[in-house]
């Protein structure tokens, strides 16, 4: 799933309306990156694209455990979460998955973070 049939864009995953994704926005408009947006609050999410984000990141990393999608599971739910647990959750519940994903088809970026942005995607320290 890491092959982007679009050269020189990437694709940013998240959900419109997040002040987070609103930076990522704001920062790729400003620094020139082309980026296809993809809302997987609308779309929702592929099981076998989770599956590809663990392999490249891990679950850890993509598990968004302090919204409120998190807050409002049951803590038996919470408590239980496993890698298996936890793919399937995300992929039931997509605000579970943190805010944004940038997938460039060799890198894949989660959370924001705008230096590591200028590092990875545009090779420079800013």
């Amino acid at each position: 799933m890491t092959d982007y049939p679009n050269p020189g864009r990437c694709r940013i995953f998240g959900i419109r309306n997040c002040d987070t994704m609103k930076k990522a926005f704001a920062w790729l408009a400003a620094n020139g990156v082309a980026a296809d947006f993809v809302d997987y609050h609308r779309a929702g999410i592929s099981v076998e694209q989770l599956a590809d984000w663990n392999r490249r990141v891990g679950w850890r990393q993509l598990l968004n455990t302090r919204g409120t999608t998190w807050r409002r599971l049951d803590q038996g739910q919470r408590a239980a979460v496993d890698e298996a647990r936890a793919l399937a959750l995300m992929a039931a519940h997509p605000g579970l998955i943190r805010r944004p994903v940038i997938d460039t088809g060799s890198r894949l970026l989660v959370g924001f973070d705008g230096q590591r942005y200028a590092s990875e995607l545009l090779g420079t320290e800013r």
